[in-house]
């Protein structure tokens, strides 16, 4: 029996992190296998076991979270992995995947990808955040690399704003997913 593509789903601190929820959820009825990797900050908006229930899936929340057998879960993911899509994406977690910091369990992840494997990043931050030199030159050799985008959009951002820098709708994403993994 064939196993479904796994898809790596990466929450990072952002109040989106909770639209990941349903982005979870409709990539699992689709059929997918989806593993849930929240970071720390991810942890300060929405808890693991949200994850786990809709992806009926075992979430990795820390670089040290071991299952059974010898190889570390973050390696084995890596290996596993059709595709990392990290939803929402900071402007950190961006700076640090372009860098190749490897200080947890996702960036650990990102940068022991297959060679293989599509990644997709979905921003989410304020538009000044988004805008600045720094972050479009992290963007831009991340691109370089092969890693997709998608988004942000504009809209009202949570800290008041109204700009560039909003979570693209699941929908979207979802159908980006699928268009990477066919």
């Amino acid at each position: 029996m064939n196993m479904p593509p796994l898809i790596v789903l990466g929450v990072t601190g952002s109040i989106a992190a909770y639209k990941a929820v349903d982005l979870a959820s409709q990539l699992s009825k689709a059929g997918y296998r989806v593993q849930a990797v929240m970071t720390s900050d991810a942890q300060k908006f929405i808890t693991p076991l949200t994850f786990k229930t809709v992806t009926r899936q075992p979430v990795v929340t820390d670089l040290y979270t071991e299952e059974d057998g010898w190889m570390p879960t973050h390696i084995r993911l890596a290996d596993e992995a059709a595709l990392l899509v990290v939803a929402p994406c900071t402007a950190n977690y961006i700076a640090k995947m372009s860098l190749g910091l490897a200080d947890d369990a996702l960036s650990c992840i990102a940068l022991a990808m297959n060679p293989n494997a599509k990644v997709l990043l979905a921003p989410a931050m304020n538009g000044k955040m988004w805008l600045h030199p720094a972050t479009q030159e992290h963007v831009l050799n991340l691109q370089k690399r092969g890693v997709e985008f998608i988004g942000p959009e504009e809209g009202i951002l949570s800290c008041g704003y109204e700009g560039l820098g909003r979570l693209m709708p699941a929908e979207q994403i979802i159908q980006r997913c699928i268009t990477l993994l066919s």
